[in-house]
């Protein structure tokens, strides 16, 4: 079991911006998935990564494929409160599901 979440590098977030987007991405995600596999996946340890990718176009359609794979996913837009404008698009969460599902929609893209 594995969960990605993929985080724009063309938008200047610092490290506390990125930590946080993570986290709401990896929850959004998390809580979109039936009772099984998260507990599956928290039994598992939680196995994350986090990829880059440079564009929120990137992000959609990652997105877009892990709907057509039937893997829960969360994109996440900011509120705006800080460094971004709001509703810019930050990050998008993959899983949890089986390692393999997951590695199809992001299995080419670079860590973090």
């Amino acid at each position: 079991m594995k969960q990605a979440i993929v985080a724009r590098t063309d938008i200047g977030m610092g490290q506390g911006k990125l930590a946080a987007q993570v986290a709401h991405a990896s929850l959004s995600a998390y809580e979109k998935a039936d009772d099984r596999t998260r507990s599956k996946w928290k039994g598992g340890g939680q196995k994350k990564v986090v990829l880059k990718a440079n564009s929120e176009r990137t992000l959609y359609e990652l997105s877009e494929i892990a709907d057509q794979e039937g893997i829960p996913n969360a994109i996440i837009r900011d509120a705006g409160h800080t460094q971004l404008e709001p509703g810019t698009v930050t990050a998008l969460a993959v899983g949890p599901d089986e390692e393999s599902l997951v590695d199809r929609v992001t299995g080419d893209l670079s860590l973090y």
